[in-house]
């Protein structure tokens, strides 16, 4: 069965890149159809979608957060890397890595993982 798992620091300063991790088993990231995607919850707020990288390596990410987001891949560590740029205090929540199938369903999520951004 896929499994997705977060890493990364869970403290960044200010001004810094916010980068994150995402390893999954069970599953190939470049298997047609998937998209791989990156979800965040800040404290007291709602899911808020960042972006995802499709089975071929395209990225597309929410326009709110379009100009400071990239989403790349390591195809041979089955890895999708999240790094947001210029990071503030409202960045802080927490980060899922999530599975989206050709129905655009979100089946398969990480446990997240909390990231702080603070000096």
């Amino acid at each position: 069965q896929v499994q997705l798992q977060e890493s990364g620091p869970g403290l960044v300063k200010p001004s810094q890149v916010l980068s994150l991790t995402c390893t999954v088993s069970g599953d190939n990231i470049t298997t047609s159809g998937y998209h791989w995607g990156w979800i965040r919850q800040p404290p007291g707020k709602g899911l808020e979608w960042i972006g995802v990288i499709s089975y071929s390596g395209y990225a597309f990410s929410n326009p709110s957060l379009k100009s400071r987001t990239s989403i790349s891949r390591d195809t041979s560590k089955n890895q999708f890397i999240l790094r947001l740029n210029s990071a503030t205090p409202e960045d802080t929540a927490m980060y899922f890595c999530a599975r989206r199938q050709q129905t655009h369903e979100y089946d398969a999520w990480g446990q997240g993982t909390q990231v702080t951004v603070s000096s």
